[in-house]
């Protein structure tokens, strides 16, 4: 004999006072998922001869996530037909789970205005808040990860060393190779570019100032950073926010150990230390190109693209190039870091964290490159 539990869903009909009354029993639940749409199928056909119709839960033994959607599935259907749907149940849990099926349930409605003058201030208002919050968020995170680094100086025990050269393995020496192609050939487009337009003034051989100077000054160190930015950064937004997504976070902190001291403190640091390197190799990588495009294309010598590139290049702009390397790499290391400890549970939240790290880490190296720039200009570095 059938537990109560497992009973076949039935269902009722009657006429009360014009209305539909349906009386429900049996197990609602999904291994009954046929005969329950069979039931709601019958349902649906008496409901449009009526005025309205009250469904009656009380007798139902089992009630799960699916019976509850189909109901309310039906409810939903038919009011927007103007079918007035009542359904009532002696059993609190099943009005809980009815009520919980349906928040879930619904769809947010979509909002069709017409954009306008209020609308756009609207819009540039909300930029602003949440610029703001973001702002004060990313204060708040440094201080922790000033908090975390300080915390290791005086504990040196605390610092994962094999994290660290790991990190800068996969930062440093996995990332030369697309460093390098990537420098080489903008060099070689930027001393090609600079070679076609001097010749017109009978200016070739300053394409060697203008590659020395601009490579060395901005350029190896600005796509050094957005190359790092795109690879590892996105890179340590999804790994933290992998570990957040599955709770691995909070089992550091229940395990007693601080997750800025394990994962942020030696993720910055891997960075500061290979940024500056891989801008020297991208430097030393554009200025080969620039020098065999000036050989082959602009018909300077590679003794006297050397010799000219000795005489105008000072240890100021190598150095420059190299100053900005580490600040830009915190910058990197600290907005991806928060990208990743701001992602939710679900795998769309982690890509649009990934998307804002990425963009965010570009913009900012953008902006710290020109605060750099006004910078020096103003000491006349």
């Amino acid at each position: 004999m059938a537990s109560l539990d497992t009973a076949e869903p039935q269902v009722i009909l009657r006429d009360d006072a014009g209305r539909l009354a349906v009386a429900l029993s049996g197990s609602w639940s999904a291994d009954r998922a046929p005969r329950i749409e069979e039931l709601i199928g019958e349902i649906t056909e008496r409901l449009p001869a009526e005025t309205g119709a009250r469904i009656d839960l009380s007798d139902v033994t089992r009630l799960d996530t699916l019976g509850a959607y189909v109901l309310n599935r039906l409810k939903a259907r038919e009011e927007r037909k103007g079918v007035a749907l009542e359904l009532v149940s002696s059993k609190p849990e099943h009005g809980i789970l009815l009520a919980e099926v349906q928040v879930h349930d619904e769809d947010p409605p979509k909002l069709h205005r017409h954009v306008g003058v209020v609308d756009i201030l609207v819009d540039i208002g909300e930029g602003v808040v949440r610029f703001g919050r973001d702002m004060v968020g990313g204060a708040m995170f440094l201080g922790e990860v000033v908090v975390g680094s300080a915390s290791v100086v005086l504990g040196p025990r605390k610092f994962r060393g094999p994290s660290l050269v790991n990190q800068v393995e996969l930062i440093a020496f996995n990332g030369a190779p697309i460093i390098m192609l990537i420098s080489f050939l903008v060099g070689c487009i930027v001393a090609q570019q600079g070679i076609f337009q001097l010749q017109q003034f009978g200016a070739s051989a300053f394409v060697v100032n203008l590659t020395g100077i601009l490579i060395l000054r901005e350029l190896a160190v600005l796509l050094t950073s957005i190359m790092i930015a795109g690879r590892s950064g996105s890179a340590f937004t999804a790994e933290i926010g992998s570990m957040k997504m599955r709770e691995e976070i909070d089992a550091l902190r229940v395990m007693g150990l601080d997750p800025i001291e394990v994962l942020v403190v030696p993720r910055i640091l891997a960075l500061i230390i290979s940024l500056p390197i891989l801008t020297f190799i991208s430097a030393m990588a554009g200025l080969v190109g620039a020098g065999l495009v000036s050989w082959l294309y602009g018909g300077i010598g590679v003794d006297t693209f050397l010799a000219r590139l000795q005489s105008v290049i000072t240890w100021k702009h190598f150095a420059v190039g190299l100053i900005k390397a580490p600040f830009m790499a915190f910058v990197i290391g600290l907005i991806a870091s928060i990208e990743g400890f701001a992602v939710k549970g679900s795998a769309e939240s982690l890509g649009r964290q990934v998307t804002a790290s990425v963009v965010k880490a570009i913009f900012m190296v953008i902006v710290v490159d020109g605060l750099f720039a006004m910078f020096f200009a103003s000491i006349e570095f």
